[in-house]
């Protein structure tokens, strides 16, 4: 059951990361034509409604494949005084920790994804609909949350693997 749950975790952070590629591959895109644009005296129309909707996936996107590579920020002034055995439940801590802040950000912009939907709420000259990027930002918060869980129960059978900085230092 764990093995089945790891491969789709794997696949959805695939898709996720892969999601983020894209979206830094389009703003790359548009800045290049929007600056190409205005030395002829023509930016692109909108580039900065693309630029900030796309920046929700990029960020997003990018977030649960961050957490399987173990590349968030830590603070690790205390591990080396501190017994494995509580260096573990520290890291099974902050993943749950992280699974309840994303499911909460999934569910508070799913709300507002609602009302955005329900007043027909769109980007200033585009006129994108917001509620699109909201779910989809709702969306990639679940498979970060998703990612984190299947860490912190990985790390609680013991056959996940703990952060160890020191390793990491140059």
């Amino acid at each position: 059951m764990l093995a089945l749950l790891e491969k789709a975790t794997e696949r959805l952070i695939g898709l996720s990361a892969f999601l983020g590629t894209l979206g830094l591959l389009f703003i790359v895109a548009v800045i290049v034509v929007d600056v190409i644009g205005r030395n002829f005296g023509m930016p692109l129309y909108g580039s900065q409604d693309l630029i900030i909707m796309t920046m929700v996936v990029i960020v997003f996107g990018g977030m649960a494949l961050c957490d399987r590579m173990d590349g968030h920020i830590v603070v690790d002034i205390f591990q080396e005084s501190f017994p494995p055995g509580m260096n573990r439940v520290i890291d099974v801590f902050s993943a749950l920790l992280g699974v309840i802040i994303f499911v909460l950000i999934a569910y508070t912009v799913f709300k507002s994804a609602q009302l955005s939907q329900m007043l027909n709420l769109s980007t200033n000259l585009l006129r994108l609909p917001i509620a699109w990027f909201q779910y989809t930002l709702c969306a990639l918060s679940l498979v970060g949350a998703l990612a984190m869980l299947l860490r912190a129960v990985t790390l609680l059978l013991g056959s996940g693997q703990q952060h160890h900085p020191e390793k990491d230092a140059l």
